[in-house]
């Protein structure tokens, strides 16, 4: 600050350690810039009364400020010093007055941006019980919807169109897997949005859903964004369908291909559609009553995601099939219509900025989790092929939707906590994160650690109060032995245990290399439980059946 003595031509000797900055009268009282963009000449005075204006400037006085300061020797006197916060008018200020008072309006909308700086975030403090009230009735919502899933499954595996083109098997868990790679993608990222600009954390997301319109405009791009990697994945899927099924045997058919690839893109697109509708409604009602959308939006996504999509690929295929007798243009024309469509998707998401990235970038999760999620068809098609192994329809919604929904509570919990309470993403971490082990991922005292032991002990309840729907319907072709039930929860454990720590890891790993957790994490992980359900479920119905429990008559 300069400091002004009204008996001097001359700042005075004053100690400048409070970042004073010495300036020669000219004509005008020297000026100095303060933070807030003001003007301020300092005029040094014995009496805080006695002020005046210089005569040979005109000031518009703004601001009076005085302070005392007392000299750095023994025994030195004080003086008082009289800051005057003023607007210089006079035709004769100098060249560097100007500079200054340019400086000050530069400078005055970047300190009003850094006043304007969000509040630090707070941590979450979700108890357990909180945690598990809140999970609880969607889980069981969700695992429902799996078992009416598995009830259609076992009773569309013998229709026609199964039959006799097996490799639509491959299709289910590759589309059911849609759930995770699209419709829980789009439900973790809005609820991170959601939260991050509801007040409860600092880095809000630019307001992406403050008003209506910027609603709307997010809710429109994300449903452009999901329609466009519903085509494209249920195109993928159907390759991937023609080479696991019927290059390794020789065996190939153009129509069944054709029939392949209309069946799966025509399911994924109205599925998608149907389901990102849903889950913007979830979200949004879930915002509005105050509940965590990451403990709501995810299971609700699985609970209709399942029965949806597999009730819509056995009509379609079914009504197709028909076709391939009458009309050798049927399956070609439902291909190109939905390929030609798919530009006027890709203009609409690209309008949007948080769906543009997306839509550049997050292909390769949804890619490789739909070559993860065929291979898990092509076991699923090698075991229900098998007379003695049809009991295992009924079942592999159940275990692959269950694990999912699970995993991808967990993700998108961790995500949002990171987005809140983490440092940046992709900067590097001063205080780097070791590789996690089972024990600090289900044993920690921080909010994540509960969440893991919450998810993890509704495994075993949740499959027990499943497994006895299906068997009082009568569903499937395996009796519920005790033998059978003891496989089947350790099929399950160790699925969700395996899943729940890979979550913790891949999460963490995914924000420290700079990749949004929402777009890239739960696919992968959904895919990892479609695969790793499907192998473990079927391990379990070879060992029963070579150590003798081959049951095979309910349902029947």
């Amino acid at each position: 600050m300069v400091l002004w003595s009204k008996e001097q031509d001359k700042p005075s000797d004053t100690d400048m350690s409070s970042g004073a900055i010495e300036m020669k009268k000219e004509v005008v009282p020297p000026a100095y810039l303060q933070s807030n963009g003001s003007v301020h000449p300092a005029i040094l005075t014995d009496d805080p009364e006695e002020m005046r204006l210089e005569e040979r400037g005109e000031y518009e006085v703004t601001e009076v400020t005085s302070f005392t300061e007392r000299s750095g020797e023994p025994g030195g006197e004080e003086r008082d010093i009289v800051v005057i916060d003023c607007r210089a008018n006079a035709k004769g200020q100098r060249e560097e007055d100007a500079l200054l008072e340019n400086a000050s309006q530069s400078n005055e909308s970047d300190d009003i941006s850094t006043d304007q700086s969000p509040e630090p975030p707070a941590p979450l403090n979700e108890t357990s019980f909180s945690i598990g009230l809140q999970v609880v009735l969607p889980f069981l919502l969700a695992g429902f919807g799996t078992v009416a899933a598995g009830m259609v499954l076992d009773i569309v595996q013998h229709w026609t169109v199964f039959t006799e083109v097996t490799e639509v098997f491959i299709l289910v868990p590759a589309l059911l897997g849609l759930k995770g790679n699209l419709e829980m993608t789009l439900a973790s990222r809005l609820s991170t949005a959601t939260l991050l600009i509801s007040g409860t954390s600092g880095p809000a997301n630019i307001g992406q859903m403050d008003s209506a319109k910027d609603m709307w405009k997010m809710i429109v791009g994300n449903l452009a964004l999901i329609l466009v990697q519903a085509t494209v994945v249920g195109f993928l899927a159907s390759i991937a369908a023609v080479i696991f099924g019927w290059i390794p045997e020789g065996n190939f058919r153009l129509g069944h291909a054709i029939l392949l690839c209309a069946s799966s893109v025509a399911t994924a697109f109205i599925a998608s559609l149907i389901l990102g509708i849903i889950m913007i409604g979830v979200i949004i009602a879930s915002r509005k009553v105050g509940i965590n959308p990451d403990n709501v939006a995810t299971p609700i996504a699985a609970s209709l995601g399942d029965l949806i999509t597999l009730s819509l690929l056995a009509g379609i295929s079914t009504g197709l099939y028909k076709e391939l007798d009458f009309n050798d243009y049927a399956n070609p024309l439902v291909c190109a219509v939905f390929v030609v469509l798919t530009p006027l998707w890709v203009l609409i998401a690209r309008r949007i900025p948080s769906t543009r990235e997306v839509l550049y970038s997050g292909w390769e999760p949804v890619i490789i989790a739909m070559a993860i999620s065929s291979v898990g068809g092509l076991i699923l098609d090698k075991t229900v092929s098998n007379p003695n192994f049809a009991g295992m329809a009924v079942f592999t919604p159940v275990i692959n939707g269950v694990g999912g929904n699970l995993v991808a509570v967990q993700a998108s919990r961790i995500s949002t906590y990171l987005h809140m309470n983490g440092i940046p993403m992709g900067e590097p971490d001063p205080n780097p994160r070791k590789c996690p082990t089972p024990c600090t991922s289900f044993f920690g005292s921080n909010v994540n650690s509960r969440s893991a032991r919450v998810l993890f002990l509704l495994v075993a309840p949740g499959h027990l109060i499943f497994l006895y729907t299906i068997n009082s319907m009568q569903g499937g072709h395996t009796t519920l032995t005790s033998i059978f039930i003891a496989f089947y929860m350790a099929a399950a454990l160790l699925q969700v245990l395996i899943l729940l720590y890979l979550a913790d890891w891949m999460v963490h790993w995914m924000w420290s290399r700079g990749m949004n957790p929402d777009n890239f994490s739960i696919p992968y992980l959904t895919a990892l439980g479609d695969l790793l359900g499907t192998g473990f479920l079927a391990l379990c119905f070879h060992i029963l059946w070579l150590i003798g429990d081959r049951d095979t008559d309910v349902g029947d």
